[in-house]
């Protein structure tokens, strides 16, 4: 008899109040070749998952299991050094073709033939999941289950946005909205020794930004910014973010998915070589990277808890905007 259990799926995209998550007894995944079957313990929420069920991402495998930062225990293994009882993290990125330029280059991020959890493949929205072991990640200690899950993500890209801003030594950075990702970025960057400013409409996410010593949050940044990173979703505020850049500023836009973006002045915006740059996924070497400087530097992770069961609903409170820091869902 099939082993069975509880998990979400992606039914018809739309707003996820309406029903677009649907939960069901599922088949227990079965790991194939060089494959980690993992127990969920918790899985993060983040606002790409939002956008596979609500339709904003192009549906790339009907019915998937969302969720991509998933903290759990190795039960059955393929390749890649891991043990039954392991403590192991899924992310988002899993599967490259290891071969083309992009790859071949360290930009496996680019790779046309990149795959992702809980978008092309079932995710951590169920009590059981299998990756790829190539792309299954070691966990630092220190932190429980529920501080790690959004590390795996809103902190992997997060740091890749934050790189990606290229703020200088002692710079001034700007950060436009407050969740999950953000609040990680904002702690590397601090401890980096960059000033940073927080803007945000959150009376609640203000004061976890002063909290984690940020010199400002509030609606404008109180002085030119040397750098900015966008977090929320809203093409709306390119212009506003480039506007309070200084010459030579970086505003990197963190998002999957934006908002379109109103038409830009050339001279307000652009010119003194202020740039727009993207940030498209991560690499394992990013990841990597990130989770060895959360070893190394103790990282406020400020979460709100969800049974498995709530899945629909912490969907619905990220959409509402009342989450603050990273919602994650626990199996148990």
């Amino acid at each position: 008899m099939t082993e069975r259990m509880w998990g979400w799926r992606v039914g018809e995209p739309g707003p996820v109040g309406g029903g677009s998550l649907v939960r069901e007894r599922l088949p227990v995944p079965v790991p194939g070749r060089g494959e980690l079957l993992v127990r969920v313990r918790v899985c993060g929420v983040c606002r790409t998952d939002l956008h596979v069920a609500e339709g904003d991402l192009p549906v790339h495998a009907p019915g998937v299991i969302p969720g991509h930062e998933v903290v759990g225990e190795v039960v059955t293994y393929g390749l890649g050094g891991f043990s039954p009882g392991d403590r192991v993290g899924i992310a988002w990125l899993r599967a490259t073709c290891g071969v083309c330029r992009f790859c071949r280059a360290g930009k496996e991020n680019l790779c046309l033939e990149s795959r992702y959890t809980g978008w092309d493949a079932d995710g951590g929205y169920a009590e059981y999941a299998v990756v790829p072991a190539a792309f299954a990640h070691r966990l630092p200690a220190g932190y429980s289950d529920e501080e790690l899950a959004p590390l795996l993500c809103a902190g992997v890209i997060g740091y890749r946005a934050l790189n990606r801003a290229e703020v200088p030594e002692g710079g001034r950075l700007g950060i436009y909205g407050f969740g999950g990702s953000a609040h990680l970025a904002a702690q590397v960057a601090l401890a980096r020794g960059a000033t940073v400013h927080v803007v945000t409409r959150s009376a609640a996410a203000r004061k976890l930004a002063l909290e984690l010593g940020a010199a400002s949050a509030g609606d404008v940044p109180p002085e030119p910014l040397d750098s900015a990173i966008l977090f929320a979703p809203a093409g709306e505020l390119v212009p506003i973010a480039l506007s309070a850049l200084d010459r030579g500023g970086t505003l990197a836009v963190a998002g999957i998915h934006l908002t379109d973006i109103p038409v830009l002045d050339y001279q307000r915006h652009l010119f003194q070589e202020r740039q727009v740059r993207s940030v498209t996924a991560n690499t394992r070497a990013d990841a990597q990277e990130f989770l060895r400087f959360a070893g190394w530097h103790r990282l406020h992770v400020s979460t709100t808890a969800y049974a498995l069961s709530e899945a629909a609903r912490a969907l619905t409170d990220l959409a509402a905007g009342r989450v603050t820091g990273a919602a994650v869902l626990h199996t148990d």
